[in-house]
């Protein structure tokens, strides 16, 4: 069950003294390094500034972390499984590696007993895990400058179709945009709860989304087409502006924003999300509320729509938005990250 685990002062202290109390049911991600740990990992101690705490690997991978090859932590379900050991083993010396269907079969398993074990212990299958470290490593790559081919090798793609493909169908665009003729950029910004992507304009953000949103592929499709194709792979001073901003929020130290930000959206829908950004840090809303505030008491349904249609996330809170009865309903981000998110902001109540 989620947000069952103390708080993240008492996980970190676990951290600090090695306490292998929650072997198994607490994992770090490390934002400075991109990685997860299990809180005995003998690696030096990070600072409590950079350290998520999540409850499954499978929050863990969703997040954009790595796992942690001194500490091994996918290796409690490993010990029990050889067949699970062998594969964990053989990812992590080949982390690049294409993997199908066929190269488990190769190691003598069978690949749907690979899947349902995978998916029983981790909560993501042997090839999801792959493909997710894989096309990190391809972005991350663009991101830099570098060549297609370059992220394409990064990846381990041996082919620039197969590559370009898993990449669209990833992120909804392609890798081979052209970057010097681009209006907005496209870029990663790591976080405590999980990598965002960005994409911006010299000024204004246009749409920040975590990695693992389901709706991120159709977005960004959405906008690339809005820009006759000119979105390109970089940095703007907007998104370093942004990433100072999220770092003083997860600390802290901020508890609002004042990004430019740019609305893609109907009259009523941009009239929800200015709405929603007069909710302050530590308090929150129910859908009724807004349409209230918005002279349209019966448009509940509306309301909810244009929350859903957010493609700014935290930025624009529509994480502070609840149900009538206090339920977190639903969030694209997943509902443990708008958990976390109101437990960041609860510190502000009453400030």
């Amino acid at each position: 069950m989620l947000f069952t685990l103390p708080d993240p002062d008492t996980l970190y202290t676990a951290l600090s003294n090695r306490d292998p109390t929650y072997e198994g049911r607490a994992f770090v991600g490390v934002r400075s390094t991109g990685i997860f740990c299990r809180l005995t990992c003998p690696a030096r101690t990070p600072l409590r500034q950079n350290c998520t705490f999540y409850e499954t690997v499978k929050e863990c991978f969703e997040a954009g972390y790595r796992p942690c090859k001194r500490c091994h932590p996918l290796g409690p379900a490993a010990e029990h499984d050889p067949m699970v050991q062998r594969l964990i083993k053989a990812l992590s010396e080949a982390p690049d590696k294409r993997w199908l269907e066929s190269d488990i079969k190769a190691l003598g398993f069978d690949p749907s007993t690979v899947r349902r074990s995978f998916k029983r212990n981790y909560g993501i299958t042997f090839l999801e895990m792959s493909r997710q470290l894989r096309l990190r490593q391809g972005f991350s790559t663009l991101s830099s400058g570098k060549r297609v081919i370059d992220a394409q090798i990064d990846a381990g793609f041996e082919s620039g179709s197969a590559f370009r493909k898993a990449f669209q169908k990833r992120f909804g665009i392609s890798p081979t945009m052209p970057t010097k003729d681009a209006l907005m950029w496209l870029d990663w910004i790591e976080t405590p709860l999980g990598s965002l992507i960005v994409l911006a304009d010299a000024e204004r953000v246009h749409l920040l989304e975590f990695l693992d949103h389901r709706a991120l592929p159709r977005e960004l499709k959405k906008m690339f087409v809005q820009s006759n194709g000119c979105i390109g792979f970089g940095r703007t001073q907007v998104m370093d502006q942004l990433q100072r901003q999220l770092e003083s929020y997860f600390n802290g130290t901020v508890q609002s924003f004042d990004i430019p930000l740019c609305y893609h959206g109907s009259h009523f829908t941009t009239s929800v999300w200015k709405e929603l950004l007069n909710i302050p840090a530590g308090e929150t809303r129910s859908y009724s509320e807004i349409a209230q505030k918005l002279g349209r008491a019966t448009a509940v349904r509306a309301v909810a729509r244009a929350n859903g249609a957010n493609q700014i996330a935290i930025l624009i809170p529509c994480h502070r938005v609840i149900g009538a009865d206090g339920s977190l309903t639903g969030y694209g981000g997943g509902l443990w990250r708008k958990q976390k998110l109101l437990e960041i902001e609860r510190q502000y109540q009453g400030g």
